[in-house]
């Protein structure tokens, strides 16, 4: 079964993940910030990562790029979720190595779609 770590520090944003992602066949890792996100990579690598971008401790940018830097860090699909619709903040995660982003709120179509583009469905 895939893996799909779900960061984000607001615990009903990783619940209706869960439950969109659970249906998609993916199993789910937990992660409130990018530091304890960092964590759970060093143990095992997922092979998706929806990613929030706004967090406390450690955001989505310093996390990507410190997963981009690990060993295997390029192999996981991440997908990054962000209140942000500038195109500048987009590029700016593209650039730092997302696959793909979803904009809040998000609904399973929206999820699907986007997984299915980088690979994943």
């Amino acid at each position: 079964m895939r893996t799909c770590l779900v960061v984000d520090d607001s615990s009903v944003i990783r619940k209706v993940a869960r439950r969109i992602l659970e249906g998609l066949d993916f199993q789910i890792i937990e992660a409130e910030d990018g530091e304890k996100a960092l964590e759970v990579c060093k143990r095992g690598l997922p092979d998706a990562i929806l990613l929030d971008w706004n967090m406390p401790i450690m955001d989505g940018y310093e996390f990507l790029g410190a997963l981009r830097r690990m060993p295997g860090g390029d192999q996981p699909k991440v997908v990054f979720c962000t209140t942000e619709n500038d195109v500048a903040h987009i590029a700016r995660a593209l650039h730092a190595g997302a696959n793909e982003y979803i904009m809040k709120p998000f609904d399973k179509d929206i999820v699907t779609a986007k997984f299915q583009e980088v690979g994943l469905i």
